[in-house]
């Protein structure tokens, strides 16, 4: 099977082998045509080598976005097991309770500018939290207690 560019060229040898009068109105249409045949046959070719390579390409971060999915969403509960939901004592990915051991890992503030709620713990500077929704600046005051519980876990 020929490429779109082999073909073009098989056309345009085939203009040439009829030996067209190149200065007859007829002759400067099909000459035009052709070139523009060829022009648009090698533009589509690159066009196919970009898009093959972009595929490539997004298929290495779909699987690049995998692992990272892997490594954010199955992680498993600690207080409970995810096919017993009945022995769980708190708020995990398998469940929709409230969970003491993960209120205790970190703070939730409301952002002063879009009301959104904010996560943070003790590796975050409270005085310096940056709204990850609307990117505002605030500060929040915690209490030294707080931050210490947090320091030693």
């Amino acid at each position: 099977m020929m490429t779109l560019t082999e073909k073009a060229s098989y056309l345009k040898g085939m203009a040439d082998g009829m030996e067209l009068d190149q200065k007859s109105k007829e002759g400067k249409l099909i000459g035009a045509l052709i070139d523009l045949v060829s022009e648009m046959a090698e533009e589509i070719a690159e066009m196919a080598e970009d898009m093959e390579t972009l595929n490539d390409y997004v298929e290495e971060l779909d699987e690049d976005l995998g692992g990272v999915e892997e490594l954010l969403y199955d992680d498993e509960c600690d207080c409970c097991d995810e096919d017993d939901e009945l022995e769980c004592d708190g708020n995990c990915d398998c469940c929709d309770e409230d969970c003491e051991l993960n209120e205790e890992d970190y703070f939730e503030v409301e952002c002063p500018s879009c009301g959104d709620t904010i996560c943070f713990d003790s590796t975050i500077d409270p005085e310096e939290l940056v709204c990850p929704a609307c990117g505002e600046k605030f500060e929040c005051l915690v209490s030294e207690e707080d931050l210490k519980a947090l320091d030693a876990e």
